[in-house]
């Protein structure tokens, strides 16, 4: 890993959205030292570029350079003479904006000669002009350049130039979605030609690069580029100038612009500490969800009480200072938090019952609060009554509290017996504890949840799904830690009109909609459910019948399974799911309960089309 020291960070304002004042100002907010100005930005600002300046010196904002120039190099006359005009007026721009660096780009015009030589000839060119005014040049090779498109490409062109005011602009997109790597660098190009670095990372996908890069970059930490490797080679090339994000992305520029240039801050104070600048307090060492807690009034706890009860769960203790009631079944704990002039009851204004908080089995609590707050994320600190635990909490994107709980040393008492008034043991009920909680998120924020459980908590995604609703489709992914001990399943979707959508566009909001319970034995936990009178989602028997000619199933099984409610998984090493899932409470969550046996690790999601349809039936 590199030791380099902490380097100054910079953010594009075409990652952002609003006018260019807008922009500025989010980035000044979030903590950016310096801008790159995306001429499209400055082109449609109704002021001066001396204007932009003075606005960037009083939000303490350098600006790092100016961008971009396009299909200047190789090109025949008479474009070549008008795009050496092009850019004597863009170096006026330039200096008016007090930046002395400017980005060319590889040419992608059809006229472009394919000819290193004229190429190099021409930037040359170029940067002596510049340096005349005090100014300097760096080239980028574009992934989809007409005929330039890799660094070693740009870097031999830059070369052969030989001017000290012309040196070379890296891009991890550029180089990464191509499947290039900089191998080599640190040998072929002098520090001193390592002008300017634009850092995204982007999700895998198939398409061609140009609309990839144009839509669907992301910061890094948010897809899935090695762009952490990338900036280690960077770095132990010599490089110590600005790290600079340059991210076009749809969804970032109709996002809030704060909330956007915050995420990309901490991306870049995470893959600091990836590459080994700029260490951060020690990621948690996981164990599971020890609580999830509900956000309600008297009449819905009473409500979700009953619901509770026919699943197992017993009222277990009221805690000792608030109006707060714990519901067990063995090792799986719910909070029923009715307390007023609390976070719950702000919750429960907003969205009525609703999953309002969970908590998270963490080494060391006070070490991930410093991690939160290294990182930017809000932390919350409940107010406590003498004798109380204190239990601190951080923020989740959606405003939804994470409490970090320490799991109890030996011999210790765990946080209920010092918070709750206990009437009934720990041991009562068969389950096993939370199995996973699935969160509904609004369009637009799922890549900020996704930066959150892998930068803070060091979850790591798993590969995403694609889920048929009967309205519409469910993107999922889901993060895991903790050696499976903790599985957070994240939904999101641009239809209001599927089960995911309307938790989201119709009830006001977004969150938990989903806890699935461990359990040893989903049968018996089906058969005790049924018998208490639990509103079980019922699955047609076409899926039954299918199962069967998938799996080799016998008629026996597959009749056990249908009697009891009970949906059926297998992966390829062999390891099985058996799970169900109840009716929606207030149509606002569910529940479910499921048996891993086998080592099986996913969560069914072949049976998530079975049961979003059978829940749309039951709405």
């Amino acid at each position: 890993m590199s030791k380099a020291p902490r380097l100054p960070k910079s953010i594009a304002t075409v990652c952002l959205s609003g006018t260019l004042p807008d922009k500025l100002e989010a980035a000044a907010a979030a903590g950016f030292g310096g801008v790159e100005i995306f001429e499209n930005d400055l082109l449609t600002f109704n002021g001066t570029p001396a204007e932009v300046r003075r606005m960037c010196e009083d939000l303490g904002l350098a600006i790092t350079i100016f961008q971009p120039f396009r299909d200047f190099e190789a090109m025949p006359e008479p474009f070549r003479a008008r795009n050496m005009d092009r850019a004597e007026r863009k170096f006026d721009t330039m200096q008016a904006l007090g930046t002395d660096l400017v980005l060319v780009c590889s040419s992608v015009h059809a006229a472009a000669l394919d000819d290193a030589a004229r190429a190099a000839a021409d930037l040359r060119e170029m940067a002596e002009r510049a340096a005349q005014r005090g100014l300097r040049v760096c080239y980028e090779a574009l992934a989809w350049g007409r005929h330039v498109n890799r660094w070693r490409q740009a870097w031999d062109i830059v070369r052969r130039a030989d001017h000290p005011a012309l040196g070379l602009c890296l891009d991890s997109f550029h180089t990464l979605s191509v499947g290039d790597d900089l191998a080599g660098l640190a040998t072929a190009v002098p520090t001193d030609r390592l002008f300017f670095l634009q850092l995204a990372d982007a999700p895998k996908l198939s398409m061609d690069v140009l609309s990839w890069s144009r839509h669907h970059r992301l910061f890094p930490g948010q897809g899935e580029l090695p762009v952490a490797s990338f900036l280690s080679a960077v770095l132990d090339a010599g490089f110590r100038g600005a790290l600079s994000l340059e991210i076009f992305n749809d969804e970032f520029r109709a996002a809030p612009a704060r909330r956007i240039a915050r995420d990309g801050l901490r991306s870049l104070v995470w893959l600091e500490e990836q590459v080994g600048t700029a260490p951060l307090p020690a990621l948690p060492k996981l164990s599971g969800i020890e609580f999830v807690e509900f956000a309600l009034d008297h009449g819905a706890r009473e409500e979700l009480g009953r619901f509770l009860g026919t699943l197992g769960f017993r009222h277990a203790g009221a805690h000792r200072s608030k109006d707060v009631e714990l519901w067990r079944n063995g090792g799986a704990n719910l909070v029923l938090n009715a307390e007023p002039d609390s976070a719950a009851s702000e919750r429960f204004e907003q969205l009525g019952p609703s999953v309002c908080a969970m908590a998270l089995r963490v080494d060391d609590p006070e070490r991930l609060v410093a991690r939160a707050e290294a990182l930017l994320y809000p932390v919350w600190r409940e107010r406590v009554g003498e004798g109380e635990r204190h239990i601190p909490a951080v923020r989740a994107p959606d405003g939804t509290l994470v409490y970090l709980v320490e799991g109890p040393a030996v011999g210790a008492a765990p946080i209920w017996e010092d918070d709750f008034v206990l009437v009934s043991p720990a041991e009562q009920g068969g389950l096993l504890g939370v199995d996973h909680a699935a969160q509904a998120v609004v369009p637009g924020m799922l890549d900020s949840f996704v930066l959150f459980y892998r930068a803070l908590f060091g979850l790591e995604p798993d590969a995403p799904w694609e889920l048929p609703d009967p309205y519409g489709l469910v993107r999922s992914r889901a993060f895991t830690g903790g050696d499976g001990t903790v599985r957070l399943p994240l939904n999101v979707s641009e239809s209001g009109r599927t089960g995911t959508g309307r938790f989201v566009s119709a009830l006001s909001g977004a969150g938990v909609h989903h806890i699935a319970f461990a359990s040893a034995d989903a049968a018996a936990a089906a058969e005790a459910a049924a018998a208490e009178g639990a509103p079980l989602l019922d699955i047609p028997e076409n899926y039954y019948e299918d199962l069967g000619a998938r799996f080799g199933l016998e008629d026996a099984e597959l009749a056990a399974l249908a009697q009891r409610h009970l949906l059926y998984d297998r992966d390829p090493d062999g390891g099985s799911f058996r799970h169900l899932y109840t009716h929606a409470f207030r149509d606002r969550f569910f529940l479910e309960i499921a048996e891993r046996g086998g080592g099986y690790a996913g969560f069914g999601a072949a049976n998530a089309p079975v049961r979003m349809a059978a829940q749309r039936r039951q709405g």
